[in-house]
């Protein structure tokens, strides 16, 4: 096995933010990063061409089709489509040197098991906020029929077949649930996922499977039940549009927040959002659904607010560097709560950089709005740590250089380029 060469455009790896800018206009998503990598991964359950559509040009779309490449497919990409041939067989290999790179590619799992009876992963890197262990992936399939083992950074999944099963999650987890779904498609009987993440991403999975002939109900509940096809050709290719990125969204949102303004985010979708927009519409933020997105108005600074992240539909964990960004600005204090990982305080330093008045404890952190931050050089740990660190320094006096930057381009579709099309000043350094 042969991993593809990928040599795409590099990433700037500094971004120089200017502040004072006010935002007006209208500013478009792209399709969601935690929604298009595992559709990509969907694909390994059948051979055929399958178009994907609204799909971003973010650096962890490159790295999955390579994984996709990795075993036998072929990718292709024109404007916002990606065009994946998947053949007849496929090596159900996930080669280190990729999946380092990024932690979704532990979504290969389900469907490799599934299609091929066997699934050889290595253990997957990602953003560094906290452990995140695949516990629950293991033990949800094992309940499948799998049987794995864990030896030279790799694990091991076998199954010759796979029975549907009662599988209760101890938490919503995003990557079990997934994976669950993907190999429970080729379950002999009924397979039923209680306390299964509900997330929108979920939801768009689930859709395409459909179309590719799974048979599952309860998507977006925490209940999804699967009844398991007959046979491999039962399922075939099939073509899907992305869901829009919902926490690009919130990163604009966030952003209005900090400068001022009135933006329109397109493609925005509130029903995603719901618990975001009340939070912000309490910090004082004009904000409603309109035909094309989300708009939102800002027409003084915002008052402070408490903020907790819990599974969907609460606050998801991706919101929270953007809402710390936000409340160090905001009049008041704010607390905030993390319930999901730990670790994602690590940003918060970089922040006190810039004059930020942030106190942690465990996993809370107490924000003391200031009336404006300073610029300065500051490091992104990660993709919505970046982001976060780019609005701030929208609304910092002078100059903020953000080092590492090449995080946010997992993640961001030239984030530069669309703030600076609604007011912004970012340059690449």
């Amino acid at each position: 096995m042969s991993v593809p060469d990928h040599d795409p455009a590099a990433p700037p790896d500094r971004l120089i933010v200017r502040g004072g800018s006010t935002l007006e206009g209208t500013i478009r998503i792209g399709g969601a990063k935690n929604s298009v990598l595992k559709l990509m991964a969907a694909t390994l359950l059948a051979p055929g061409e399958y178009n994907l559509r609204n799909v971003p040009r973010i650096t962890d779309v490159d790295l999955m089709s390579d994984l996709l490449r990795a075993t036998g497919c072929s990718v292709s990409r024109s404007d916002d489509s990606l065009v994946i041939s998947v053949p007849d067989e496929i090596e159900p290999v996930a080669p280190y040197e990729i999946v380092e790179q990024f932690r979704a590619s532990i979504v290969v799992m389900g469907p490799m098991l599934a299609r091929c009876g066997e699934a050889r992963v290595a253990l997957p890197g990602g953003d560094d906020f906290g452990p995140r262990p695949i516990d629950m992936h293991v033990r949800g399939l094992t309940e499948l029929g799998a049987e794995f083992d864990t030896a030279h950074g790799y694990v091991h999944a076998r199954a010759s077949n796979l029975l549907g099963a009662r599988v209760l999650l101890e938490f919503p987890s995003v990557g079990a649930t997934e994976n669950l779904l993907m190999a429970s498609v080729r379950a002999k009987g009924t397979t039923m996922i209680d306390n299964a993440a509900r997330e929108p991403e979920i939801a768009d999975l689930c859709e395409l499977l459909n179309k590719m002939g799974a048979q599952i109900v309860g998507a977006g509940s925490s209940t999804i039940t699967i009844e398991g096809v007959d046979s491999a050709e039962a399922l075939h290719a099939a073509d899907h549009t992305v869901i829009g990125d919902r926490i690009e969204a919130a990163t604009y949102l966030a952003a209005v927040g900090i400068t001022g303004g009135e933006i329109t985010v397109k493609g925005a979708r509130h029903e995603h959002m719901v618990m975001l927009c009340q939070k912000l519409g309490e910090m004082g933020m004009r904000i409603s659904p309109d035909a094309d997105g989300i708009w939102a108005l800002v027409p003084r600074r915002l008052s402070s607010a408490d903020c907790s992240t819990l599974p969907y539909p609460g606050l998801a964990t991706d919101f929270k560097p953007f809402l710390v960004s936000l409340l160090a600005t905001t009049e008041g204090v704010g607390i905030v709560t993390e319930n999901l990982f730990s670790g994602r305080f690590r940003y918060v330093d970089e922040l006190r950089r810039m004059g930020a008045d942030i106190r942690t404890d465990s996993h809370h952190a107490v924000v003391r709005g200031v009336p404006r931050l300073s610029g300065a050089p500051v490091r992104s740990h990660d993709i919505r740590a970046g982001a976060a660190l780019v609005i701030a320094g929208m609304a910092a006096e002078g100059e903020t250089v953000v080092a590492d930057a090449g995080h946010i381009a997992r993640g961001y579709d030239d984030i530069a380029a669309k703030l600076n099309g609604i007011g912004a000043d970012i340059r690449p350094g």
